[in-house]
């Protein structure tokens, strides 16, 4: 049987996070993103501190592969739906500067 491995653990909990995120973004619940993207990132600096001192066995490996493919996947679409949504708040911050200089400009709307 293999010992329980870290490195496994942790590309487990990316996979889910990430899919979490996938389930969010096709609701649009936005707000609830960047909680999920902190974890992601914390799992992200784990692996890098913690992967170059594990060896794994080759059902690990192959689990790890599978795990990197979903990830791949989901984080694909993930920013598919999400890049949108920036687009459109990057046009409306642009609009809302354009409105503030056109005030110093010439003054309130009256």
């Amino acid at each position: 049987m293999a010992f329980r491995s870290e490195v496994v653990h942790c590309y487990e909990e990316l996979a889910t996070s990430i899919a979490s995120m996938l389930v969010l973004a096709r609701a649009k619940e936005w707000g609830r993103l960047p909680a999920l993207e902190e974890r992601c990132a914390a799992m992200v600096e784990r692996l890098r501190a913690i992967e170059p001192f594990e060896t794994l066995d080759s059902m690990q490996v192959e689990h790890v592969l599978d795990l990197l493919e979903r990830i791949r996947s989901d984080q694909a679409e993930v920013s598919g739906l999400i890049k949108p949504q920036i687009e459109d708040l990057i046009g409306r911050m642009g609009y809302l500067t354009q409105q503030k200089n056109l005030g110093r400009a010439y003054g309130p709307p009256h």
